[in-house]
């Protein structure tokens, strides 16, 4: 049997420690913290950004945190908590998990992502276009 993505989001979920927007944006000031942004570049334009967030697109999000990659970035090598989001929590989730099996510590994930973030007042930046 197949599984869906709603399936894969669940069981995600109930491995991986996940944030509300309130307690996401408490550690928003915290130098021990770094946010995560895993979206897509033009939905950063086009939406805003959590002000200080590091952007690894999913696509390449594995290839960046692996130290053995030849892409590795690293801020991925950092003693850091890392907070994750998308825009809705989904994909966030999954990339949580699939670095969290990497061997990433410390890692969590925003609930409702970025939706969630804006629609509770938490703070937003403007993304320049590099256009």
């Amino acid at each position: 049997m197949k599984k869906g993505y709603k399936q894969l989001v669940d069981e995600a979920n109930a491995e991986i420690k996940t944030y509300s927007v309130a307690e996401a944006q408490a550690k928003l000031a915290d130098a021990n913290v770094q946010f995560i942004d895993v979206r897509d570049i033009r939905e950063l334009e086009r939406e805003g950004i959590v002000p200080g967030a590091y952007h690894a697109p999913r696509g390449m999000i594995e290839f960046w945190v692996d130290p053995d990659s030849p892409y590795f970035k690293p801020v991925f090598g950092e003693k850091k908590e890392f907070i994750l989001f998308c825009a809705a929590g989904w994909r966030s989730a999954l990339t949580t998990k699939t670095v969290q099996d990497m061997g990433l510590e410390n890692v969590a994930h925003i609930d409702g992502g970025f939706t969630a973030w804006k629609a509770a007042g938490a703070p937003v930046a403007i993304k320049e276009s590099k256009k």
